[in-house]
């Protein structure tokens, strides 16, 4: 029998509750928890929502989330993961989609923290890999702070089929690797693209890598190996923005 999900903290639960209440099943207070505004306005929403609310010791808490919960969690059904066809299929009809996509990211809140700087740029769509890399647990919904409800996340076989059929439908497929001859700010992001980012040991695999259409860096100091990758999306993600505002000013 399957374990049940877990989101915790006061900023994940409020979001889930106003963005996909269907998801929660049971809300889990602390006893003894202050109600400061964030709290009190979850409590309510879970009452008007006839989400049963139940107070239970604070080591039990700890037991349930293994995280930093502030107080608070909820029991929830796992989060729906957006076919990739249909993605695609619907951003058929966009002029400048953006995806990212994430190959062998196996930290939870490295994804987490990637799925909340890709909502925040306006960012289409995330992809993963069903193998070796991290879906979208509690830890991340936790580090995303709520956002993974906000930005469809696709969960697929193989990432450089994925990478060949983006190709095939009019996306250019932009790798970011250390040894490339071309700095991130120098790419033009003014297209459909697809930003593929590698995981924390490896980085890029070999065969994605050769789907890849662009390979960009970001220049670091000789003595530094490579930037968290969840601060690498950050970087390039908001270039690619900056770009496209920069555009439009123009």
């Amino acid at each position: 029998m399957d374990q049940p999900e877990f989101i915790y903290g006061k900023n994940p639960v409020a979001s889930l509750l106003e963005i996909n209440r269907k998801r929660v099943n049971k809300i889990f207070v602390a006893k003894g928890i202050k109600y400061d505004e964030k709290t009190g306005s979850i409590i309510k929403l879970a009452k008007q929502y006839k989400i049963n609310v139940q107070e239970v010791p604070r080591d039990k808490l700890d037991k349930l989330t293994q995280g930093s919960h502030q107080g608070i969690a909820a029991s929830v059904s796992p989060i729906e993961y957006k076919d990739f066809d249909v993605l695609l299929t619907e951003l058929k009809c966009k002029n400048n989609a953006v995806l990212v996509i994430l190959d062998r990211v196996e930290d939870p809140n490295n994804l987490g923290s990637i799925i909340r700087t890709s909502a925040a740029a306006g960012v289409d769509g995330i992809i993963i890999a069903k193998r070796r890399s991290s879906p979208v647990t509690s830890a991340a919904e936790k580090a995303s702070a709520g956002t993974a409800e906000l930005i469809p996340i696709s969960l697929v076989s193989n990432i450089a089929s994925v990478a060949e059929k983006l190709k095939e439908n009019n996306f250019w497929v932009i790798g970011a690797e250390a040894n490339a001859g071309k700095y991130y700010f120098e790419q033009d992001y003014n297209m459909n693209c697809a930003l593929v980012l590698g995981g924390e040991n490896q980085g890029i695999s070999t065969l994605v890598k050769k789907k890849c259409d662009i390979l960009v860096n970001i220049p670091m100091e000789k003595n530094i190996n490579s930037l968290n990758v969840a601060n690498s999306a950050s970087v390039i993600i908001y270039e690619l923005v900056r770009q496209r505002i920069s555009k439009k000013l123009t």
